[in-house]
């Protein structure tokens, strides 16, 4: 059992809340836990702890905001059970503050009327939900761009934050645009080398396997280029971005005719 002093510690510190769950944040995620931003966008290496920590929040949110709804959503059921998993375990973790109403397999409703809902992420699945308070993406840029556009309209009456998480895929998808062209975002990038827990002589062996492509993307939140495209995404751009001019007077044409 923890004070009352303490407890309200770990109400007003999300990163203080997370050191009692037995982890040592590291800086940026410090930084984000302790962010009052309500779009946040993670760019972030594998294995750089991008999921724990947005489990650490969603966890948060349930037990010291009563009656909150947090969806946590990726694209495949594995990757929602994987982040469920995490939830649960910092849950038992924390001694169960709050008693559990209810314990599900992707859900838990807690006795002060949160609930923690886990879903594959397809625009089909999320429907129905509003009133969302944290909504998550895990692996959003391998999300259909449909959800993105489904999820978005949860957030109109509550006010709540959304987080999108994920390594890069290429130079696609909502992920990939709201990261280069929207402001509206705060924006966390965590390349591998910032990861402590992830070694130099680990980086280049998987920098000599992978080659410089697949390395990049993976570990050094680059948007690379789409395999086999035969032009470059900045090549299309140009295409409708670059001033021409034309070779014949539209007028004059008309005056032919």
């Amino acid at each position: 059992m923890v004070s009352l002093s303490e407890d309200l510690k770990l109400a007003l510190d999300r990163a203080e809340f997370a050191r009692m769950l037995g982890l040592i944040p590291d800086p940026w995620q410090c930084d984000l836990l302790r962010s009052s931003a309500d779009r946040i966008l993670i760019n972030a290496s594998r294995q750089s702890g991008k999921s724990t920590i947005s489990a650490v929040a969603a966890l948060h949110r349930a037990l010291y905001y009563p009656g909150s709804l947090i969806l946590c959503l990726a694209p495949a059921l594995r990757q929602s059970q994987e982040l469920f998993a995490k939830i649960a375990a910092f849950y038992r973790d924390s001694g169960r503050p709050v008693l559990p109403q209810a314990e599900r397999k992707l859900s838990l409703e807690l006795e002060n009327g949160s609930r923690i809902i886990t879903l594959p992420g397809s625009e089909r699945t999320v429907r129905g939900f509003s009133g969302v308070d944290l909504l998550l993406l895990d692996e959003a840029a391998r999300v259909d761009d449909d959800l993105f556009y489904a999820t978005r309209p949860m957030l109109a009456v509550s006010g709540g934050t959304m987080m999108m998480l994920s390594t890069p895929y290429g130079k696609r998808g909502v992920f990939y645009y709201e990261w280069t062209q929207r402001e509206r975002w705060q924006r966390f990038q965590i390349t591998a080398d910032q990861v402590p827990r992830i070694s130099a002589q680990f980086l280049e062996e998987e920098r000599r396997t992978l080659g410089s492509r697949w390395f990049e993307q993976e570990y050094m939140c680059v948007f690379g280029e789409l395999e086999g495209a035969v032009f470059s995404h900045d090549t299309i751009e140009r295409m409708f971005d670059t001033p021409y001019e034309l070779l014949w007077d539209p007028q004059e044409a008309e005056m032919v005719e």
